[in-house]
């Protein structure tokens, strides 16, 4: 499927190709990438522009952010709200999390639903999660470094965030509430059904 480019010298590089998964949402999607593994290591593709734009959406990332934390910090459930809404291509370079994504598109069918996929450095699974959703991950192992590509710039104004243990939304995160780590924002998040509309998303809006 690729001509050329970079990797090993016997060339197997060339026949990388990558799966997108659908899930229960539509637009959220879950990519499994072919590893090439020998004696040496291996070697896999983690992004190609033009397949994703083919199998996904076109989506220009234009920031990569990368974080570490350890076992039970949980980050979220976060999001920018209008035009600063993001995009983000995810996967974990070291250890295990769980990551949620939730679909706060008013009008959506899957309106309050949400996505659950574990990523490690052993499944090399990516999750990616479109504009009009909010994100968080709980980390499984004893640490975890996280990284994801977006597609819109960090704009502090507009960041909302939703409760992590709201029970309409129903998570079943796999730690003990007792070992959870949150920041102070994110302790005081509020439920969904506490959020006004303007901080929501429109599902017949234009959110691209």
């Amino acid at each position: 499927m690729l001509s050329g480019g970079t990797g090993g010298g016997d060339g197997r590089h060339k026949e990388a190709k990558m799966q997108y998964l659908k899930t229960e949402i539509p637009d959220v999607y879950i990519l499994e990438p072919k590893v090439f593994a020998d004696a040496r290591g291996y070697f896999m593709e983690t992004y190609v522009q033009r397949d994703f734009d083919a199998h996904v959406r076109p989506v220009h990332f234009i920031q990569d952010n990368e974080s570490r934390s350890s076992y039970g910090v949980l980050r979220g459930l976060h999001y920018q709200q209008g035009r600063q809404s993001q995009s983000k291509l995810i996967r974990v370079m070291s250890g295990r999390v769980l990551d949620v994504a939730v679909d706060l598109r008013v009008g959506s069918p899957a309106f309050g639903r949400h996505v659950c996929v574990e990523l490690s450095d052993e499944n090399h699974r990516m999750f990616f999660i479109p504009r009009g959703f909010a994100h968080g991950f709980v980390v499984l192992s004893p640490t975890a470094v996280f990284q994801y590509k977006c597609d819109n710039y960090y704009a502090p104004a507009s960041e909302r965030a939703i409760a992590w243990n709201d029970p309409e939304l129903d998570i079943r995160w796999p730690v003990p509430a007792s070992d959870i780590q949150l920041s102070p924002k994110d302790m005081a998040a509020r439920r969904l059904r506490d959020c006004p509309p303007e901080d929501l998303f429109d599902y017949n809006g234009a959110l691209y």
